[in-house]
């Protein structure tokens, strides 16, 4: 198991959920996350987010990541799996989690859609970002002196 892709992609799963939870939050939905674990608030929605967006990280560096080879796959990947996880999370998991409809398209599903976009498109800038970093930080610099 490659640890730097999987630990590179949870990071950028945090970064997408800090920017999918501020639209959240201008939106005064964050507090419904919290209702996963029993809870209400912003704050402990705001714990519960970022937590499932990290999971939701780890598995693009689990499933996509390998596909991804520049800015274009990255980003793409990104986007697909944040639509993706649009309708397993909020239209679906979520729902049943919290003996409500599935598959309910209103206002509320749209902004979660653009939501989750967001997320894809950040996670997968983040990734490449990161796994360029990387790549440099694992390949020596023949062109300085000692």
């Amino acid at each position: 198991m490659d640890t730097q892709r999987i630990s590179a992609s949870t990071i950028a799963g945090i970064v997408g959920g800090l920017a999918f939870g501020a639209l959240l939050h201008t939106q005064g939905m964050i507090g419904m996350i919290a209702g996963l674990v029993g809870g209400e608030g912003p704050a402990l929605g705001w714990v519960v987010h970022l937590v499932i967006s990290a999971i939701i990280g780890a598995g693009f560096g689990l499933t996509l990541a390998r596909a991804v080879s520049g800015w274009g796959s990255g980003l793409g990947s990104g986007v697909v799996y944040g639509a993706i996880w649009w309708v397993l999370g909020p239209l679906l998991i979520m729902p049943i989690w919290m003996g409500m409809p599935t598959f309910q398209i209103n206002e509320q599903a749209v902004t979660s859609l653009i939501g989750h976009l967001l997320f894809g498109f950040v996670l997968g800038a983040v990734y490449v970002g990161a796994s360029e970093l990387a790549s440099e930080e694992l390949v020596p610099d023949r062109t300085r002196t000692a």
